[in-house]
């Protein structure tokens, strides 16, 4: 084998880049998604402490939403409802449904990874929420009244994990890109109305959605490719403990 430093440079990248290794495709993709949803996140948590022009549109965009809130009952009802769907103890029901749906397909690891990610995802929030400390935007006449921090939002980022885990679960069993591109953008567009009720409801700003979002994934890519990793781990070793009690025998 040749052990120069151009072929191990070859060799560790081919491995990197291997469907099949423990440490392959799934761990670089992995990685570059959570780099890059950390650096979404800090770019928009560093305008927001920096008072940038995002935090003026911010303002605009609540306002105007504020304005117009009444204008559909049908819509602010809806959209209440949507909202309520995704606060705590409905993300914690949600859960548990798909835990046991899991369960029954006898997806084990994936029951781990949804409650690192979902529950383990929403106390990351809060902590998040005591970090900066953002006030709620203000409202004399409030839609919804809420005590707790503005930055970043927490209905959104349980939102991306739960919806973003499940497209990943769907998408991996899925057969054909067009169905893999379709359970995408069906937990794009459920994230999307999750962030747009509070936006609508007066309860966020702009970017403590987008902000959640940029969270919401980097952390769902930590718990998937941690229990994918995992997961290759230990089949790789059983595979290996076969080989050894076959050659022994």
């Amino acid at each position: 084998m040749d052990k120069s430093p151009t072929a191990r440079l070859y060799r560790f990248a081919a491995a990197r880049l291997s469907p099949e290794e423990a440490f392959g495709l799934h761990l670089t993709a992995g990685v570059l998604v959570l780099l890059l949803a950390m650096a979404g996140f800090a770019r928009i948590a560093g305008a927001v402490v920096a008072g940038a022009p995002i935090t003026q549109l911010d303002v605009e965009l609540a306002n105007w939403l504020h304005a117009h809130a009444n204008d559909s009952p049908v819509l602010r009802s809806f959209l209440m409802g949507i909202t309520h769907l995704h606060s705590t103890p409905g993300m914690l029901t949600l859960t548990a449904l798909a835990g046991s749906w899991f369960y029954r397909r006898g997806a084990r690891h994936w029951i781990l990874t949804l409650l690192a990610a979902v529950p383990g995802g929403m106390v990351l929030n809060v902590l998040m929420k005591h970090t900066f400390a953002r006030a709620r935007p203000h409202f004399d006449e409030p839609l919804l009244t809420l005590s707790t921090y503005s930055f970043p939002s927490g209905h959104t980022l349980a939102a991306t994990v739960f919806y973003g885990l499940l497209a990943c679960y769907l998408a991996r069993h899925a057969h054909g890109w067009g169905r893999r591109a379709g359970i995408v953008l069906l937990a794009c567009l459920m994230v999307a109305l999750v962030a747009g009720s509070r936006l609508y409801l007066g309860a966020h700003y702009l970017s403590d959605v987008l902000a959640a979002m940029a969270e919401g994934c980097a952390w769902l890519s930590i718990c998937v490719t941690g229990a994918s990793t995992l997961r290759r781990r230990q089949a790789a070793r059983a595979r290996r403990g076969v080989t050894n009690l076959n050659e022994e025998t």
